[in-house]
């Protein structure tokens, strides 16, 4: 009996199989088939659904997140210098080092945002910040300065007197 071999190349594979990465599971056996194999299914079941990008977040829900970072100790106050102006600012450098929304163990997020623009080039805006139970308040304004960006004219802190010094 003479039996006939296929000759190969090396790296390649034989009629009728397929070649498997030796670094996943099921490496060395042949590749099923059948009714419920994988290599029966279609690519559509075995590649993740692509999902639309995700929009930017508005604005002043970026500019919240920012600000909460320098008021929670994340930040320093002086990463928020190009987007707040005068008293403002001034207020900012003297809250920062309070860090009215630092919180032990839970770190704070941006719970809800939302917004009130009573001309065009001017938003009046509100954060609810979260910390586990804990939920406090803050709120600030941005207006469209000549340059045509966006600056913080204004804060609030939920009934703290911002820049007011301690004990009036």
């Amino acid at each position: 009996m003479h039996s006939t071999q296929t000759q190969t190349r090396p790296g390649t594979t034989r009629p009728g199989t397929t070649r498997r990465d030796p670094r996943t599971p099921g490496a060395g056996r042949p590749a099923a088939t059948g009714p419920h194999s994988t290599a029966t299914r279609t690519t559509a079941t075995r590649t993740p659904a692509l999902r639309p990008p995700r929009a930017p977040a508005p604005l002043h829900h970026q500019f919240a997140v920012r600000l909460l970072a320098v008021l929670s100790g994340e930040r320093p106050a002086i990463s928020m210098l190009n987007q707040m102006i005068g008293e403002a600012y001034d207020q900012l450098v003297l809250l920062a080092p309070r860090t009215p929304f630092r919180t032990r163990g839970m770190r704070p997020v941006v719970r809800k945002c939302g917004s009130f623009q009573p001309r065009p080039d001017v938003i009046e805006a509100f954060a609810m910040i979260g910390a586990g139970p804990q939920l406090r308040a803050m709120a600030f304004r941005l207006e469209m300065h000549a340059d045509q960006r966006w600056r913080c004219t204004a804060v609030d802190l939920g009934g703290e007197r911002v820049g007011a010094p301690a004990g009036v």
